[in-house]
Formats: structure tokens, C-alpha cells, sequence
């Protein structure tokens, strides 16, 4: 090798390192691509794991689908000891049926021979879809059987075959039977379905043939488990959480419900006859021919963006003879809550076998609920087969209870003018009397009214009288399925409200008091009532200077405001029932205020005044009872000063 080969050489291993050196990555590059090396490793790693665990998945399932198709010994052995005698119906595919009229569709399906959906055809949902209770897996029905070999089995888990044809009857019944097979071909249990042609109520019957050779003799009753989720089917929310509840009737006692504004669970050891799962205008409902025992209830509030309002649950007891001499018999109903409907089921029903489903339909206790039946509901439906627009149905029962209570609004108007024309009268009894003589005043005050015949608590009595009605049509709108999205002007749903201001974000303490919306309505009900509350501030005799007499003007004026915040959220209906009962009122009382000429009722006052004095008659009780009190108030207050001085 000559001298200028290594010198080539030399120069080529100088360059290389030389490029080596310059090239070189600094200590942050070096620990940035280790750990990017450790990352591709971790990835590849967990990749190779994933796939491990699907293969190890898909082996597991291919095992299982190759014992669940195998009918060998071992297969069979396993199926057997899991479901006891019910093995022959422990693995099957979920097929569904229908039952339908006129007003209902059912969906059954043969995977725990249970209603699977329920679909109500005369209703729609809000956004115009086919109003449906329950779909799918919002709803569960189940019952616990336990087998001679001490095996524990859900009905839920096992599938029944149809029995049959289901077809309409001549009177256009449709039944279908749903079987429960078991090991032995003469042991089975039969879910019977009944679903009438022009009907919401469904006969369900669950009966055996010779289950004690599959279960044990000592059996003489069955645990079932229901629950719900309610879906909600309305505009507001936070109304129609206020009427949804689960509720329960007693065999021999009333009605009752858990506490729909919050989660409530309760055990009940008395008999109960039915249960209900309600939201405000639709019910699922479970009645037994019998009875339900050792129940538990329970109700539990869910998010209000989850699309329902509340989750529904009821665990009981029902009797079950195994031989199937008695079968256990139920009534399904899956309907509205209205209230003719509901109480069609008790006509011609003796009293001691009546539902009282009617009850479901909130419409007030005592007398307002008296007032409601026989008075408001009558004449809603009265005018109901004559007019279809249930605006103008409100505005004529509204008429019709103005009429009505005519009289009363007329006797009150008279005493509040007789007192308002005797204002002079008092005025110079109070410039007269110093204030620090209150009970001097009074007694004053009192002759004068019992001189001129007028009476304190005449104007009082008319108003009292109708508040009745008043409270009942507070009950009655929320409840009236008929309003139901039935539109009036610009109302497009009377059981809702009626917002034309409606924002998204949230404003601390409006939004939660006004809901994000402002109703018209509930607007003009208040501007109305400020008329109305400025017009009978007018008839009063209340003196400026009376301790209080501002505050309370203030607090009259007030109370319709109170009310605005109050009503906003309810349904249209109603506000707009109170917005035309106060227009009436103002109208009434100015038509009235024209028919009384002051003077003329001041001179007959004074003129009945003189024929008083020259014929003096006896007292009233309540006027001796009042001068008795004013004049034992007086001397409780001498005998203080005394004792002062």
C-alpha cells in the first residue's frame, strides 16, 4: 500500500469522525427519542395484549354458543342444575307479539312472557310521535320460582312459547297465551293476555297445570318485581314532576302515594289492592283480583336530562295455586288519567268491589273535590259535546260560574259601598276620638254601623264563599287531560304553558323562579288582578292614618306579582281561566259601581236609621257577642292604667 492510499484512508476516517462529532445528538435529543422508543413499545404492547384478550373473548364465547347448541350429557347436566325443572325453556330467541284495538297497542314478547311496550293511539307524544309508556328495557316485570331441586329461576330470564291463535273473538276480544314450559311435558305455566276490542283495561292471568311436580308443595304464593321508568311526555319539566307519583290503593281503606318530590321507599304489610305507576295525564296500573302483600314501593327521582322524570319500582306478593284450580288473576291498565274514564270501571260495581281508579285524577280533597265532581266537570263536559275549542269552553264555564256567584259578588259590593259611604261619618269619629283611644274608636265606629243597619262581615261572607270554586279550579286545570295539546290563540298546548319570552342561559335567582320563560298569560292574570285588587282598594273605609294602613295597600298591590312568579310554569288553562276571572270581575264590579248612586244609598241608610230608633229592635248575637268583648277589652285596659298609676 503506497503513500497516498493511507493518506486517502486517513483523510476519509477524519472526515467520518469529524461528521460523527458535528452530527452528534445533544442529551435532551437523545432522552426525547428514548422515550418516544418507549412509547412505540408500550403501544405495541398493549396492542398485542388487546388482541390477546379477543382472542381469549371470542374462545370464551364460541365455547359457550358450542354448549348452549350441544345436546350432550355434560350440556345438559349444567343446563339442569342452573335452572332446575325449567331448563327445557332456559335458551331460546326473544321473538314479539302484538295485541291492538281501537285505542291500545301492546307488544308482547315471549323472553319473560311480559307486555314489552305500550303504545296509547288516541295520544301523541310531544314532538307528534306515537305516545309510548314504556319500550324496550324501560320497563321490567318478573316473577322468582323456585324448583323442587332448591333452584332459584327469574321468569325474566326464561322463554315461553305461544299457545294457539290469537285472533279477535266475534265480540273482537283478542287472547294470546304465552307458556312456560318445564321439564315434565304436564307441568307448565300459562300467562293469559285478554285485551277487549274498544278498551286501555287488559286481563292478565297467570295459571298452572301441575307445577307441584316442579316445585315444591309448600309453595302457595309468588314474589313478583315491577319496575318502571317514566318517560317524560310533557313541555315543563318541573310541572310535570310535580304530578307524577307512585301511587296505591288499600283493599279496604284509601288511597295513597309516595312523596313525588323527592326519592321515598316504603314497606307496607296491609293488603293493597292496586298500584300505579303515574305521570301527570298517563298511568300504568296493576290490579289483583285479590290482593298484593308484603309489598315494597319505591320512587326515585332521575336527571332531567336523562329523559325521564322518575325510575318506578314495586316488589310484592300474590297468592299461586300450583295445581292451577285458582288461577291468579290481575287486570292491567295502560291509559289516561281521565276521569270519566277512570270511574266507567266502577258503574254497576258494588261498592265493596269498586277501584276508585277516579282517584288518580287529582282533583282536591273535601269540598273542593266535591265541587270539581259535581259542578266543573259536569259543565266542562257539557260543553264539551257541543264546542271544540276548549279556549272558548273556558271562557263560557268562567261566564257560568260568574253568574252563578253574581248574587254574592253583588251583596259584597253593596256592604263595601254602605261602608264607603259612611266614611265621612267615621272620619269625624276618628278626628273626634284621639288615636291612643282605639277601643273608644271601635265602640264608636260599631254604634255607627249598628245605627245605620250595616253589617262588617256582610261583604266578608260572599267572598269566603267562593273561594271554594276558586281552589277547585286551581286543582282541576293541572288535571284535565282534555287541555292536553289543545291550542288557543297563541297557546299551543292549554296544559302548558305559555312562554313568548324564552332564553337558554342561566341568570342566577330568575331562571330558577321563572323557569327560563316568561308566560303571557300569567302576565295578564297579574296586570288584571292589579285592576281588579286597585278597584277594591277604592270601595274600602281604611283611614290613611291607621296604624298599618300603607303596608297592607302595599301588600294588595304585591300579591299579584307573588302570584306572577307562582303561576308561570303552570298550565295556560289556568292562568288564563284566572286572567278572565278577574277581567269579569273588574267589568262586573264598574257595572255594578253604575247601578248604586251614593247619595241615594247614604239616604236610605238614614232613613232606615230613623225607623230603627223609633222601633228598636233586639240585637243580633254576633253584635251583643262583639259589644260584650269591646266592652271587657275596656275595662281589662282601665284596670292596667289603674295598676300603672
Amino acid at each position: 500500500m503506497d503513500r497516498n492510499t493511507i493518506v486517502g484512508f486517513l483523510l476519509i476516517a477524519g472526515i467520518m469522525v469529524g461528521f460523527t462529532l458535528l452530527t452528534r445528538p445533544s442529551e435532551e435529543e437523545i432522552m426525547r427519542q428514548k422515550t418516544y422508543n418507549d412509547s412505540n413499545a408500550l403501544v405495541q404492547k398493549q396492542q398485542f395484549e388487546a388482541q390477546q384478550l379477543n382472542d381469549s373473548l371470542y374462545n370464551t364465547l364460541a365455547i359457550t354458543d358450542s354448549l348452549v347448541n350441544t345436546t350432550d350429557s355434560t350440556a345438559v347436566a349444567l343446563r339442569s342444575d342452573a335452572f332446575g325443572g325449567f331448563s327445557a325453556a332456559a335458551f331460546g330467541e326473544e321473538q314479539f307479539y302484538t295485541l291492538e284495538n281501537e285505542v291500545l297497542k301492546l307488544t308482547l314478547t315471549n323472553k319473560g312472557g311480559r307486555v314489552y311496550s305500550a303504545e296509547l293511539k288516541e295520544h301523541k307524544a310531544q314532538d307528534g310521535q306515537p305516545l309510548v309508556l314504556f319500550d324496550k328495557e324501560e320497563s321490567e316485570f318478573n316473577y322468582v320460582l323456585v324448583t323442587n331441586n332448591n333452584r332459584v329461576v327469574n321468569s325474566s330470564e326464561l322463554y315461553f312459547e305461544p299457545q294457539g291463535d290469537w285472533e279477535k273473538d266475534a265480540q273482537g276480544n283478542q287472547t294470546l297465551t304465552l307458556r312456560l314450559n318445564t321439564n315434565l311435558p304436564e307441568s307448565y305455566i300459562d300467562f293469559i293476555y285478554t285485551l277487549p276490542a274498544d278498551d286501555y283495561m287488559v286481563r292478565y292471568e297467570v295459571k298452572a297445570n301441575r307445577m307441584n311436580e316442579v316445585m315444591p308443595m309448600s309453595v302457595n304464593s309468588l314474589e313478583f318485581n315491577w319496575k318502571s321508568d317514566i318517560r317524560q311526555q310533557e313541555k315543563g319539566r318541573s310541572f310535570e314532576e310535580r304530578y307524577s307519583a307512585l301511587h296505591y290503593r288499600y283493599v279496604a281503606d284509601d288511597m295513597e302515594k309516595l312523596n313525588p318530590t323527592k326519592d321515598e321507599q316504603k314497606n307496607i304489610d296491609n293488603q293493597i289492592k292496586w298500584i300505579a305507576f303515574k305521570d301527570q295525564y298517563f298511568s300504568s296500573v296493576l290490579i289483583a283480583d285479590k290482593s298484593f302483600t308484603s309489598t315494597l314501593l319505591k320512587s326515585e327521582k332521575l336527571n332531567e336530562h336523562s329523559g325521564y322524570l322518575k325510575s318506578y319500582q314495586a316488589d310484592a306478593v300474590v297468592p299461586f295455586d300450583l295445581t292451577g284450580k285458582e288461577p291468579t288473576g290481575f287486570r292491567m291498565y295502560f291509559g289516561p288519567n281521565h276521569y270519566k274514564t277512570l270511574a266507567g270501571y266502577d258503574k254497576g260495581v258494588e261498592k265493596e268491589d269498586r277501584l276508585y281508579l277516579r282517584e288518580l285524577v287529582s282533583l282536591g280533597w273535601g269540598i273542593f273535590g266535591w265541587v270539581n265532581r259535581y259542578m266543573i266537570i259536569p259543565m266542562f263536559n257539557f260543553f264539551s259535546k257541543y264546542i271544540g275549542n276548549f279556549g272558548i269552553i273556558i271562557l263560557l264555564l268562567t261566564l257560568v260560574i260568574k253568574i252563578v256567584l253574581f248574587p254574592l259578588t253583588y251583596k259584597s259590593y253593596l256592604s263595601s259601598a254602605k261602608m264607603r259611604v259612611l266614611k265621612p261619618e267615621i272620619d269625624e269619629i276618628n278626628a273626634r276620638i284621639p288615636a291612643d283611644k282605639a277601643m273608644e274608636r271601635q265602640q264608636a265606629t260599631m254604634a255607627l254601623y249598628n245605627k245605620m243597619g250595616v253589617s262588617p262581615m256582610s261583604g266578608c261572607i260572599p267572598m269566603l264563599l267562593q273561594m271554594p270554586i276558586l281552589i277547585a279550579l286551581f286543582q282541576f286545570f293541572p288535571a284535565a287531560i282534555e287541555l292536553r295539546q289543545e291550542s288557543f290563540l297563541w297557546a299551543k298546548d292549554l296544559s302548558a304553558y305559555d312562554a313568548i319570552v324564552s332564553w337558554k342561559a342561566n341568570i342566577p335567582l330568575i331562571s330558577s323562579v321563572l323557569d327560563n320563560h316568561i308566560s303571557l298569560f300569567a302576565v295578564l292574570m297579574t296586570v288584571t288582578s292589579i285592576f281588579s285588587t286597585k278597584i277594591s282598594m277604592q270601595n274600602t273605609t281604611t283611614s290613611p292614618d291607621q296604624p298599618g294602613a300603607g303596608m297592607m295597600k302595599y301588600m294588595m298591590y304585591f300579591m299579584p306579582v307573588i302570584f306572577f312568579f307562582m303561576f308561570n310554569s303552570y298550565a295556560s288553562g289556568l292562568t288564563y281561566y284566572y286572567f278572565l276571572s278577574s277581567l269579569f270581575t273588574v267589568l262586573l264590579t264598574a257595572l255594578i259601581r253604575l247601578t248604586i248612586d251614593d247619595e241615594k244609598l247614604l239616604a236610605e241608610l238614614r232613613a232606615k236609621s230613623k225607623v230603627k230608633a223609633k222601633n228598636p229592635k233586639k240585637k243580633s248575637g254576633f253584635m251583643e257577642r262583639l259589644e260584650t268583648m269591646q266592652r271587657e277589652q275596656q275595662k281589662a285596659v282601665r284596670e292596667n292604667a289603674k295598676k300603672r298609676r
